[in-house]
């Protein structure tokens, strides 16, 4: 008797329909075998699901002669132990030791030997799929419930063994489908660390990092040890909007599949900050792998990549960053498969002027020289640099500065957020028949019809252009600033102190 039951696939971060197929030749020496392009979690899947099986009450596949598991289509490369549960599942069908199995479920989930169940990475994407194919019922390990049940119109089932399963499938014990509610999600989120009112003086990076937050722009911060740079950039994170719907799913989906959701989280609400160190590979930074999986760009979609203390960085590596900070995804290309990223961040560097940090520092002398001061800087390559649309200094605070009394602390970051809130409301309005949402998402063709310009505004960039040695990709990059700065102001057209103050963050990096 043959049997097949519905399962997934997990191809980059999306998932894909999997058969699983199962028949009991009843002759033969005994023999569990599993084919469909499976990989060693899976091949080793027979062993845990026969003592699974065992340990459950039911009859194990050795007892039953020759039996074929084959996980259809062929041809797709099946990963991870997700399939243990359906696997057995398919075979307790095919030799009649339970049934009322139909096509409207779909299974996945590890089986320790005992017979329970342990939780799998990318339910999220599972649960997408199956919904995509007009299933009704999922069937996730217990743990997963939680997670799985954000995906409205479909029953997810959350259970603790395969006996338990069993009792549910033959309504022995029915189990409850698992309910997802934003409200409790919201009311659980953490407050995060690092607030605006908490940084003395550096109003005008300040200015810069808000400008950064409402736009979507790329941020370069450079300056001498302990002028705040990297506070400064732990604080972006506290100024921008919470993720919408679409975002949140998007966000969540890649950190199930990269088995970094927090337990207690079924869906993420707040932009995510990734800060990776500068030893990391090429791999790690943009992903890849045998079998791809994502990287730090990817980690931070929708929300900060900072890169804290930049040119020590490989430079082979951060010049990987130019796919991504220009297109918005990554595609990572294997002999056997080729997969795209998302990778829509904001950029958040921190460098020092030079090796020991005192360059420019006019009340302290700079022991590097001029050959290592050109190699530091060399690190970062004009294109990579033409990418950052907003370059500034941050200079050390004076003692005074750091004494001042609470009193003058700046506003706090929810009132910072309420304004960048709003300047990216204004940005969804005007862009709504667009494929993007931010100003830094502004091409060559769409600044011609959203940034008009007037005679003053030009004269301005003209000179610009000659001072700082622009490139037209920097051109146009101030030009969207530009926009930002006229967003966060209420203004529906860009006026010439718009581009005088985005000409104000260009300060140039020499690479």
């Amino acid at each position: 008797m043959a049997c097949s039951i519905y399962s997934g696939a997990i191809v980059g971060l999306s998932g894909n329909l999997v058969e699983v197929e199962a028949d009991i030749l009843g002759s033969g020496l005994p023999n569990f075998i599993v084919v469909g392009l499976p990989d060693t979690a899976v091949k080793e899947s027979k062993n845990r699901v026969e003592s699974a099986l065992k340990n459950s009450g039911f009859s194990p596949p050795y007892a039953h002669g020759r039996v074929t598991v084959n996980l259809a289509p062929a041809d797709l490369p099946k990963a991870g132990p997700l399939y243990d549960l359906p696997i057995a599942l398919s075979f307790l069908v095919a030799s009649g030791q339970i049934e009322g199995i139909g096509k409207e479920s779909f299974f996945v989930g590890e089986l320790s030997l005992s017979g329970e169940l342990r939780p799998i990475h990318g339910v999220l994407s599972l649960a997408v799929c199956a919904k995509e194919y007009g299933i009704q019922n999922l069937f996730v390990p217990r743990a997963n419930a939680h997670e799985a049940s954000v995906v409205e119109g479909i029953n997810v089932v959350g259970v603790g063994s395969l006996r338990e399963l069993a009792f549910h499938i033959q309504k022995k014990e029915v189990v409850e489908p698992s309910q997802f509610s934003l409200e409790e999600e919201e009311e659980n989120e953490e407050e995060l660390d690092g607030d605006f009112s908490f940084i003395r003086g550096q109003e005008h990076a300040k200015r810069a990092m808000e400008i950064a937050a409402a736009g979507g722009h790329n941020i370069l911060l450079s300056g001498p040890p302990g002028s705040g740079k990297t506070l400064l950039a732990r604080a972006m994170a506290t100024i921008l909007p919470r993720l919408e719907r679409e975002e949140s799913l998007e966000v969540t989906t890649i950190y199930s599949v990269s088995g970094k959701l927090p337990t207690e989280k079924a869906l993420l609400t707040e932009r995510p900050f990734r800060s990776p160190h500068h030893s990391a590979s090429a791999v790690a930074l943009i992903g890849g792998g045998s079998n791809p999986r994502p990287g730090e760009v990817t980690m931070a979609h929708r929300g900060v990549l900072f890169l804290d203390e930049f040119p020590e960085f490989s430079r082979s590596v951060l010049e990987n960053l130019r796919q991504p900070l220009e297109e918005g995804f990554v595609t990572v290309s294997r002999a056997k498969q080729s997969i795209v990223f998302p990778a829509q961040f904001m950029l958040v560097a921190a460098m020092n002027p030079c090796p020991c940090g005192n360059a420019g520092d006019p009340e302290r002398m700079c022991s590097c020289s001029s050959m290592q001061r050109m190699r530091y800087t060399q690190k970062l390559s004009g294109p990579l640099l033409d990418r950052i649309d907003l370059q500034i200094e941050v200079p050390r605070l004076k003692v005074e500065k750091l004494q001042s009394k609470r009193s003058s602390q700046g506003e706090k970051s929810k009132d910072v957020r309420k304004r960048v809130q709003n300047a990216r409301n204004r940005q969804l309005a005007r862009f709504a028949k667009e494929r993007f949402s931010l100003n830094s998402g502004l091409t060559t063709k769409t600044i011609e019809e959203y940034c008009q310009l007037d005679d003053p505004s030009k004269e301005i960039l003209k000179k610009a252009i000659t001072t700082l040695r622009l490139s037209p990709r920097g051109y146009y990059r101030l030009i969207k600033t530009a926009r930002t700065i006229a967003d966060i102001e209420g203004e529906d057209e860009i006026q010439s102190h718009h581009i005088a103050e985005a000409v104000q963050y260009r300060f140039r990096v020499e690479g």
